[in-house]
């Protein structure tokens, strides 16, 4: 049984590492970023004198804790939203700037074409 491949080299020669992808996807990440950030401004409106209304009822403290925990887990969504669209981005310029490279370097180390004498 052959072992598997250990990403040394060999492999498909038609593989290719694309930006668009990468940069695709931190689109969508930043774009769930602002959508959060704006659930949670609805959430805080929507909240405004809840307070107040419910004084006394004994599902006043419960309103206060599922607001509370709603909170901290759409912050905890927009901050990671917002982390990954930078890595998402990041890395597609990476992988962008070694294929060129790497295309710049099998360019340069191909032998010359053979010329037809005639």
């Amino acid at each position: 049984m052959p072992a598997p491949d250990s990403g040394g080299g060999g492999g498909n020669a038609n593989l290719k590492a694309d930006v668009g992808p990468w940069h695709e996807a931190g689109n969508t990440a930043g774009e769930l970023r602002t959508s959060t950030t704006t659930s949670l401004t609805d959430l805080d409106t929507a909240n405004e004198g809840v307070g107040g209304g419910t004084a006394g009822f004994a599902s006043s403290g419960a309103l206060t804790e599922i607001l509370g925990t709603w909170k901290a887990r759409l912050t905890a969504v927009r901050d990671e939203c917002g982390r990954l669209e930078g890595a998402l981005k990041s890395t597609g310029r990476d992988f962008g700037e070694r294929e060129t490279a790497t295309q710049r370097k099998i360019a340069a180390e191909a032998p010359a074409p053979a010329r037809k004498e005639g």
